[in-house]
């Protein structure tokens, strides 16, 4: 990486804003039901505290319209002052005087959570006088978001920037660091063979992604409602599957492009369908020829899961995106726990799991500790794969 992280530069005593990646999930009592996020923010936030500074932790949660206290951060302040075994300060603003006044007022090996950025709309419109709020008060930035630096937010962007201004650090922190790493050693430079996994619901969302990997890449196993967009691109019938009609031809040209550069699209040979999602009468597989027209697809079928098992068995590299069905209904969630235990089985490959869903399903699948690295960002890890400049790290400062 050729950004400079908390490693390259003295923080020693300093006060330091942190741009964290809190967006946790929330029970409907409010309690936190995965803490990934947070414990991957831990090595950076113990560093900065053997070095002595004061830190200032912001971070946004869901997509809230204006304050509510809904998607307040004082379950997270609760999470960190357990993990740290010291109490963690609380505000509940992030730029009012009540803020401010703490910031100032902070004192060497202190932690202070500041409320949800996104209460205040300009957050996301990236505005620079609602970031200098911060600015003037801290003596250095880390970013440590990964799931946010695909996101050009005040907090994320226009701080660090103005920052740079003021000649203060600018800089990545340990999670950063290591996402751009692997996603990096991964993409750029794979142990071959080299196979990537594409699933979720739709085609739109991907293209770019299947058209990066498609220069990068020896195999790609396509899974997931995309892959029915796949199949009537071939003139096959989906029933009632889901469709972008819109990308037929997409899809299409996207199967020829392959054969042209000799890389094999890997489809799934039989399907689960159901006559409904939510209350099923009837489940059973089909050969993906044979769809009823009344059916919905909803899991790649036993015989994939083996065409898939045997696809990666020599892989070294392996790059997963997306589920391969719906797989937060158990009854449908077979084809993707099945896959999540064929690489924890792969010995020495590379495993680069891309958030989100499919970082879920490797959870559900209890195989988190045999994946080489499960991204906390999957819109972000996206972004990277497509080649896309990420301005969370454009920002920082360059070796």
């Amino acid at each position: 990486m050729d950004k400079k992280t908390i490693k390259d530069v003295d923080l020693s005593g300093k006060k330091v804003f942190v741009r964290e990646d809190f967006n946790v999930p929330l029970d409907s009592n409010g309690n936190i039901t995965d803490y990934t996020r947070i414990d991957a923010a831990l090595p950076t936030i113990k560093y900065l505290l053997e070095k002595n500074c004061s830190l200032v932790l912001a971070s946004h949660l869901g997509r809230p319209k204006g304050r509510d206290p809904k998607y307040s951060l004082v379950p997270v302040q609760k999470a960190l002052s357990e993990r740290l075994g010291i109490n963690v300060k609380f505000v509940p603003d992030c730029v009012n005087d009540e803020a401010k006044e703490a910031i100032k007022n902070l004192k060497p090996g202190e932690v202070l959570l500041l409320e949800n950025v996104r209460f205040y709309k300009e957050e996301e419109a990236n505005d620079e006088s609602f970031a200098k709020n911060w600015a003037d008060l801290v003596d250095a930035f880390v970013c440590d978001a990964f799931g946010s630096v695909h996101r050009a937010h005040a907090s994320v962007e226009a701080l660090p920037r103005l920052m740079k201004q003021m000649k203060k650090p600018v800089v990545a922190g340990f999670l950063v660091e290591k996402e751009l790493e692997y996603l990096d050693k991964a993409l750029n430079n794979p142990k071959r063979p080299f196979v990537a996994i594409l699933g979720g619901s739709k085609v739109s969302t991907k293209i770019d992604v299947i058209n990066s990997l498609m220069n990068k890449v020896d195999k790609l196993l396509i899974g997931g409602g995309m892959m029915f967009t796949f199949y009537k691109a071939m003139g096959i019938d989906v029933g009632k599957s889901l469709l972008e009609p819109d990308y037929i031809s997409v899809a299409f040209d996207i199967l020829q492009k392959s054969k042209e550069k000799g890389i094999s699209i890997v489809l799934p040979v039989d399907v689960v369908v159901t006559d409904s999602i939510d209350n099923p009468t009837k489940i059973e597989t089909v050969g993906k020829n044979n769809i009823p027209s009344d059916m919905i697809g909803v899991d790649i079928g036993s015989s994939s899961i083996r065409l898939f098992a045997d696809e990666l068995k020599n892989a070294k590299t392996v790059f997963w995106n997306g589920p391969l069905g719906v797989f937060e209904k158990d009854e449908f969630s077979k084809g993707t726990i099945e896959i999540a235990k064929v690489l924890a089985s792969l010995k020495d490959a590379v495993k680069v799991i891309g958030g989100g869903d499919s970082a879920a399903a490797v959870a559900k699948a209890g195989v988190e500790s045999k994946m080489t690295h499960i991204s906390t960002g999957g819109g972000a890890s996206l972004e990277f794969v497509e080649g896309k400049p990420l301005p969370g790290i454009v920002v920082l400062d360059d070796k």
